[in-house]
């Protein structure tokens, strides 16, 4: 119909110019526009004055709006209105066809594959079309674009598919090739990130169109997917951990399924969930243990339903590794109390932390207790760097600020901020707001507001219970339930004593409560983040309660210690801390593998050599030299690839002068014919951005009878300029007819004709 009235396609005006042919400017167009506009007025109303008619008022305004109208059509078309366009010489451009050859193109769906269902098009009429008016060259895209003669050569074996890096080769090639343009069959599926904004700006430059073909369903009716699996990358052995598993499901509302994560076939934990509504994004949390310590390929995944159409993206990997390293933590007692004992009794037989402890026993002598060597801590608290430095986490007892000097205090903030180390403070007599901590510029380092004032500390009996946060955090997890484990903690006996903290400070958290009778609800345990490290604050020393008056079994005691202090030291990095932005690489070997590195005072070492060492499967090994980032001190980084598929290995060392080296390990892994497998539906938002972003159009495969020619409307390649002429569309006869036809009705309504 578009074309029919205006004798030319949308696409003519959308690419095209519309220009006035006539010999005057179009200035004196306007000009006699308001000129007879104005004649009109006057006409009309010298003709009204004096004698008695209906057409008045708004009605004289709509009659004077009408023949103003068909007077400035007429004009118009004297000034010869005209479109010019580019349009692509016949048999001298090339149209690049490029066909989607990955393995989601072998999906079936009522009945033929979507390469089957390409091919039928390109088989069908569709290359032939395009023939006639240009030559054509063959493409099928993949991990790699590779050109083939015949559509029966296309396979569905690709494991990936490369958008963005198939649209650069074409871009390369039109620099020696008259390309005009790109008709891309695909189900939008790319698993490489997406079409970066350089790639497209490539394209555009060229001025090449992308016209996408879509296969494929846009929604499957029964499937389960994974999206996403959230999951430590480190771990202590025997960490229990939380992976956050997330995933959306069509056609089976309400139904149950099972989750489970292995590491070797071994089953590590499952849950059974209730789906959520069709399409919804439905996050679940399942609780594992890290086990011993090496590096872990987990397999996380949903167990398949009946008559699901794709089971193959029920399950994804992650890895996990597991520290062969034993954390240090510090501890500082005040004075000789119950709490002092348990802790250490709690913590004595995990095997993944060294609790090394002070306890003041009088005024200027300390007990020490499971230090390495004889020397160590003989002076008392650290007083320097190299001696602080050594341990993960400190936690302080019952200990007053006065008893460290200005430098020691300065060193608790440096070991925090700068170490990355971690600090707990616990309740007591001499402790937080009654020991001065309030008013010190440690107050800071507390996520805590701390009453400025004492007596704050109350040998009296307090309950503990969860806020929200702490029933969802690992601190706190004694059952996996976390409904029977909110139950557990108020159940729980008693706390011997609690302290007041104040408010917690914006960004902390507040994850358990004490309930004391006459002073209601007050924070008990409150974490926050600080600078590299963290903090927190637990306002009791009367914890050990929870052993003491409990059943010998239970092991609530023990086992929220040792959570706790994981939590403090599990992040806090060595002096090299290596990472990788993409531990699991799917259909692509390039890793991207990054150095933090520290001096021995924690300050970025700018003047030290970092190589990693790179062991993987088949015996491969390699050693690669990582360079400094000079937009971030201390930060070093290379790229790598890894060309066969299997899990890696990546030791990071970093050598500074005569010292001993330092050293941190990363693992990746690379997996192939994966990705594929995920969001099967057809992309069609990605193919019509891109099609919207190049100048091109989205089209359906049973909707192209046009795409011939609207490829002829491209500035690319060799092309022509046309000049066709506007006068004679059907549109301007019948606007024209409708406006004096218009005019005529209403006057013959109103009486006035």
């Amino acid at each position: 119909m578009f074309e029919w009235l205006f004798g030319n396609p949308l696409i003519a005006f959308t690419k095209g110019e519309l220009v006035l042919l006539g010999k005057w400017a179009p200035w004196v167009l306007w000009l006699a526009v308001l000129l007879a506009a104005a004649l009109l007025g006057l006409a009309l109303w010298g003709r009204i004055r004096g004698e008695t008619t209906r057409v008045r008022g708004w009605r004289l305004a709509g009659v004077w709006a009408l023949e103003t109208a068909l007077v400035a059509l007429v004009l118009v078309l004297l000034w010869q209105p005209a479109l010019r366009v580019s349009t692509l010489k016949p048999q001298q451009n090339v149209v690049a066809v490029v066909v989607d050859d990955s393995s989601s193109m072998a999906i079936a769906e009522d009945g033929p594959t979507r390469r089957e269902q390409a091919a039928r098009l390109l088989s069908g009429g569709l290359l032939a079309n395009l023939a006639q008016k240009f030559q054509v060259r063959l493409y099928r895209m993949g991990a790699t674009l590779e050109r083939i003669d015949k559509p029966e050569q296309l396979t569905a074996g690709s494991p990936s598919t490369r958008i963005g890096d198939s649209l650069r080769q074409v871009v390369a090639e039109a620099s020696s090739l008259p390309i005009g343009a790109v008709v891309m069959l695909s189900d939008g599926a790319d698993n490489a990130g997406g079409i970066d904004l350089e790639t497209i700006r490539e394209v555009r430059s060229r001025r090449i169109p992308v016209h996408t073909i879509g296969f494929g369903r846009e929604q499957h009716s029964r499937d389960i997917e994974v999206a996403d699996v959230q999951a430590p990358v480190r771990a202590l052995p025997d960490s229990r951990l939380a992976a956050q598993i997330t995933f959306r499901q069509r056609g089976y509302d309400a139904r149950k399924a099972k989750l489970s994560l292995r590491a070797e076939d071994k089953v590590l934990a499952g849950k059974v969930v209730t789906l959520a509504a069709g399409g919804i994004l439905q996050t679940e949390t399942v609780l594992f243990n890290a086990g011993v310590a090496g590096a872990k390929s987990l397999k996380v995944s949903v167990e398949p339903l009946d008559g699901e159409e794709n089971s193959r993206n029920n399950e994804v990997a992650r890895l996990v590794n597991v520290e062969n390293t034993r954390p240090r933590v510090l501890y500082l007692e005040g004075e000789p109390r119950w709490e002092y004992k348990f802790i250490r009794r709690a913590v004595q037989e995990d095997r993944a932390l060294k609790l090394v402890t002070m306890l003041r026993t009088t005024q200027n002598k300390v007990y020490r207790q499971d230090v390495d060597d004889p020397k160590e801590l003989e002076q008392g608290f650290p007083a320097n760097v190299d001696e602080m430095f050594r341990y993960h986490a400190v936690v302080l007892g019952t200990v007053e600020l006065g008893y460290f000097t200005p430098a020691q205090q300065e060193l608790l903030r440096w070991f925090v901020d700068r170490r990355g180390g971690g600090i707990l403070w616990l309740g007591g007599r001499a402790a937080l707001s009654d020991g001065g901590w309030a008013g010190s510029s440690l107050a800071e380092l507390l996520p805590v507001s701390l009453p400025d004032r004492k007596g704050t500390f109350h040998r009296e009996a307090a309950t503990a219970e969860l806020t929200q946060a702490g029933r969802e955090s690992l601190i706190c997890r004694l059952l996996e339930e976390p409904e029977k484990n909110a139950e557990k903690w108020r159940a729980l006996p008693p706390l011997a004593d609690h302290q007041e903290v104040g408010a917690p400070k914006p960004g902390a958290m507040a994850l358990v409560e004490a309930v004391a009778g006459g002073r209601g609800r007050m924070p008990l345990l409150v974490t926050q983040s600080y600078g590299r490290g963290r903090t927190a604050v637990f306002a009791t020393g009367g914890s050990w309660r929870w052993q003491m008056l409990q059943e010998l079994n239970d092991t609530s005691h023990e086992m929220f210690w040792q959570q706790l202090l994981r939590w403090l030291v599990t992040d806090t990095p060595g002096r090299v801390l290596a990472s990788t932005p993409k531990p699991v690489l799917f259909d692509e070997g390039r890793v991207a593998l990054t150095a933090e590195v520290r001096d021995k005072n924690y300050l970025p070492a700018t003047d030290t050599r970092v190589e990693a060492r790179i062991l993987g499967p088949h015996g491969i090994a390699a050693t690669v030299e990582l360079h400094p980032d000079l937009q971030n001190p201390g930060v070093y980084a290379a790229h790598w690839t890894a060309d066969q598929p299997g899990s890696y290995v990546a030791e990071i060392q970093a050598r500074r002068g005569e010292e001993e080296p330092v050293r941190d390990v990363v693992t990746f892994q690379r997996e192939d014919g994966v990705a594929e497998h995920f969001r099967t539906e057809q992309n069609r938002d990605l193919l019509e951005k891109l099609s919207a972003a190049t100048g091109g159009r989205y089209w359906r495969p049973d909707d192209l009878g046009r795409l011939s020619r609207e490829i002829s409307f491209s500035e690319a390649g060799i092309t022509v300029r046309e000049t066709r002429e506007l006068w004679n569309m059907p549109l301007v006869f019948l606007l024209a007819i409708a406006l004096r036809g218009s005019e005529w009705l209403l006057r013959r309504r109103w009486g006035a004709v």
